[in-house]
């Protein structure tokens, strides 16, 4: 058999009968715990997991007090955890948490750049806007950034360096959450200029199942909330932030807030720059039907970096693992099949998956 033919390919692009395209990814499917439970490609994959990596990150913002210190809600959390779409509203609330803070947008480290959002685009346009810092799609982070050195009593100057003490204090974060050592996490610079982790694909599966866990866990234990411990209080609040608000995780017509809104609380999902992508679902029969303990954790890599191609991916994957109702997976259709046609609206190729999923009965990530 060929190299060729041995290559994790998880989607092929047709023109017709001809192949045009093959996408190669990598999957990790696990409990919370970290236990493997199915895999495609390598899912230890050392991968830079760019903002699917923003929940660790708001966690360790969230653990030095800041949203009460300064007063941010719920959205403003969702917010943290965003790649939005610039819409008016995300920047709107990025300038209100700004405000109090009590710094303003000339203080963030991020630059603006066209939005993620092709309609908010055409109204740029359209208006000759020109996108400053707050603009930014990682806008909301950069706030939280700025919140959470002034809680620690750090300067706000320098906020966005690697050794500045609250990025090494996310660092840290980051790598305890998914159960690993400090030097076991690779970091490098993401686009929005913050440092962003690099580490293998199933520890980011694992970071998003616990974040299901721990909205599980404390939606059973609300009477005993004193025994829930910080960390898998403050996991949960991550978790209810984004599933309660996903318009603010991203935007309208994006897939995280498609995903999101679809299964209404069941899951939440976020993706990375480049082809990464991430989910977290809480225990369910299907779940367990999966061989989970517990909450799911799914996470994807696209090597070529195709947003499209990693969104149907993901899409495949909810039906195969046959995660939610036929319903809740019909709401993602235009992602999970998008139709490829041409300037005469004529069909004229589709896209296929080959997907095997290897079942990992035993094996602990």
């Amino acid at each position: 058999m060929s190299s060729y033919e041995t290559r994790p390919i998880a989607a092929t692009v047709y023109r017709g009968e001809a192949i045009e395209n093959t996408h190669i990814a990598h999957v990790a499917v696990v409990q919370a715990d970290g236990r493997l439970l199915y895999s495609f490609g390598d899912p230890s994959r050392i991968t830079l997991v760019r903002s699917a990596a923003k929940p660790a990150q708001a966690l360790a913002v969230l653990e030095t007090g800041a949203l009460e210190r300064f007063g941010f809600d719920e959205t403003d959390l969702a917010l943290m955890c965003a790649s939005h779409s610039s819409e008016a509203r995300h920047i709107e609330r990025a300038r209100q948490m700004l405000a109090k803070v009590q710094v303003s947008e000339t203080d963030l480290r991020c630059g603006g750049h066209p939005p993620l959002s092709d309609a908010v685009y055409v109204d740029w346009l359209k208006r000759d806007f020109r996108p400053g810092a707050v603009c930014s799609n990682c806008s909301g982070k950069h706030a939280g950034m700025l919140a959470g050195a002034r809680s620690i009593g750090a300067a706000i100057s320098g906020y966005e360096l690697p050794e500045h003490p609250l990025q090494v204090r996310v660092k840290h974060t980051v790598a305890e959450v998914c159960d690993l050592p400090d030097d076991a996490v690779q970091w490098s610079i993401d686009g929005c200029n913050l440092p962003t982790p690099a580490f293998a694909l199933d520890r980011l599966a694992r970071l998003f199942a616990k974040l299901a866990a721990a909205e599980d866990e404390t939606s059973v234990s609300t009477a005993a909330s004193s025994s829930i411990p910080p960390r898998t209080a403050a996991l949960a609040r991550i978790y209810r932030a984004m599933a309660a608000h996903p318009e603010w995780v991203a935007g309208e017509g994006r897939f995280c807030t498609a995903l999101m809104r679809a299964f209404d609380g069941a899951l939440i999902g976020k993706v990375g720059a480049d082809g990464s992508y991430a989910i977290g679902v809480r225990a369910s029969r299907q779940t367990a039907r999966l061989g989970a303990d517990g909450a799911l954790g799914i996470a994807v890599k696209v090597e070529d970096g195709n947003i499209g191609v990693l969104y149907a991916t993901v899409a495949e994957l909810l039906a195969r693992l046959d995660i939610g109702s036929p319903e809740q997976r019909a709401q993602l259709r235009a992602f999970h099949a998008p139709p490829m046609i041409n300037t005469m609206g004529i069909e004229i190729g589709h896209l296929a998956f080959s997907l095997a999923l290897e079942a990992h009965p035993h094996r602990q990530a």
